[in-house]
């Protein structure tokens, strides 16, 4: 099992290089370049999240449909992970990390519209949709949108499912004192209520999560930031200074390179956010929406409520909690995290604890549904409810267990669901430049948007 895991491990670090940061990041950008900059349009698609076109081909509302997909996304990563990365890149990473949001909106953006382009409807009238059936109707290659599937359908019970289910634990029994045990069976049991219910369930339960335990983990990050109201300029100076100086940063943050800082930063990013990661346009195909633009704006709201909104405060509120206490020692993200919380008084700590048990539990709802959609795509219906049940359970044994090697396998799998998702961006650039002329550039979106 060592073995196992030491081999995964070198295979996360090699798929995870250099190599995949530049190619995911530089799809960020020419997909920016390409499209005429779509962020500039990012209040136009925040007003469209909240309206509801009955009349359109659907399974749930565009909202329904992004705030499952937020529900996946907005997970530990936004807390322990942008903690991570200030604690091996320094706080120049949290602005590698905001800029790989800002240029990530034009993917997801992107991944929406060939979603809703390429998306087929069942014989019971549901709507599929995702990366591959863009890779097979698109570009012709089944092969590699069978590829695509398969590794989705395994990440699922890593980074969506089993990692969360064992974070919830550990808060649970690092707070509370509460078994792991019982905490799995809990998990499991509400997993299994919503899930049971399917896509509609699922989306109804995280219309109502997703807002409330965003709007409350921000407006906990604003009261700390009014409580560190004397570091918050000289913080957002010190990630500015020490992204492109890092012996600005000084303390424990001298030996922190530029490199190291934007590695750190931008990777963290692309783990937040998940842009280009594929996953997100599998729930986007099942909104209601007139035309592929219009649901593209909506899903590129994810990105920026993800990243540069949520974890830039994240960044902003463990920096200025550094600097207001310098005495700070930390080892790895999640201490660090906990003691820049931990410093807050009364709200702190409770805040980080609901912050990592919601998002995490949002979590496992948001990827159950990618996961049984790749399974329905490779197998059809006859194998969905075995592997539900089988998602469902991973979730007691994902509290229990050690998850070293599932992490090093989920990570793994995430990079071979990113290059066949990124393939189909690049490829098919073309049809998304014709589908944003249509209705963007022309500007019969706004038109659309009136009726």
């Amino acid at each position: 099992m060592e073995l196992l895991n030491n081999l995964f491990s070198e295979l996360s670090g090699l798929l995870w290089g250099w190599l995949m940061i530049i190619l995911l990041l530089g799809t960020h950008i020419f997909l920016t370049i390409r499209l005429r900059i779509p962020q500039r349009k990012i209040f136009t698609a925040i007003k469209l999240s909240f309206k509801h076109d009955k009349s359109a081909h659907g399974d749930v509302s565009q909202f329904g449909a992004l705030a499952t997909a937020l529900a996946a996304t907005i997970g530990t990563g936004n807390i322990i992970g942008v903690a991570t990365a200030i604690a091996l890149g320094g706080p120049g990473a949290v602005l590698w990390c905001w800029l790989t949001g800002v240029f990530g909106i034009a993917t997801k953006y992107s991944e929406g519209l060939l979603a809703i382009k390429y998306r087929t409807i069942t014989e019971r009238g549901e709507m599929l949709g995702g990366p591959m059936y863009a890779l097979e109707k698109g570009l012709g290659w089944k092969w590699l949108a069978i590829l695509f599937s398969i590794f989705t359908a395994i990440a699922a019970f890593g980074i969506g499912n089993t990692v969360q289910a064992n974070a919830i634990a550990t808060i649970a029994t690092e707070t509370y004192n509460i078994s792991p045990i019982i905490t799995g069976a809990i998990v499991c049991t509400l997993t299994a209520f919503v899930l049971l219910g399917g896509v509609k369930s699922i989306a109804k339960v995280c219309q109502i999560l997703v807002p409330f335990m965003a709007l409350f983990y921000v407006l906990g990050c604003i009261y700390i930031l009014f409580v560190n109201v004397h570091y918050i300029v000289p913080a957002i100076q010190l990630i500015v200074i020490s992204a492109f100086n890092p012996q600005a940063a000084g303390g424990g943050f001298v030996g922190a390179s530029v490199m190291m800082a934007a590695r750190f930063g931008i990777a963290r990013g692309l783990f937040s956010n998940e842009s280009g990661l594929g996953s997100a346009p599998i729930v986007a195909a099942a909104a209601q929406t007139r035309n592929p633009v219009r649901q593209a704006l909506v899903s590129s709201t994810g990105t920026f409520w993800d990243t540069v909104v949520i974890c830039a405060l994240t960044g902003i509120v463990i920096v200025s909690s550094i600097i207001a206490y310098p005495d700070m020692n930390y080892s790895d993200g999640a201490t660090l995290t906990k003691i820049a919380f931990s410093k807050i008084p009364y709200i702190g700590s409770p805040l980080l604890s609901f912050g990592l048990l919601t998002f995490a539990f949002s979590t496992i709802l948001g990827w159950s549904y990618y996961g049984e959609r790749a399974m329905e795509y490779l197998k059809g219906r006859k194998w969905m409810l075995a592997y539900r049940i089988l998602y469902i359970t991973a979730t007691f044994f994902g509290s229990i267990a050690n998850l070293s090697i599932v992490w090093n396998i989920a990570d793994c799998m995430n990079a071979l669901m990113a290059i066949p998702n990124l393939v189909s961006l690049l490829c098919l650039n073309g049809v998304l430049v014709q589908e944003t002329r249509k209705y963007l550039w022309k500007g019969n979106l706004d038109q659309d948007m009136e009726e």
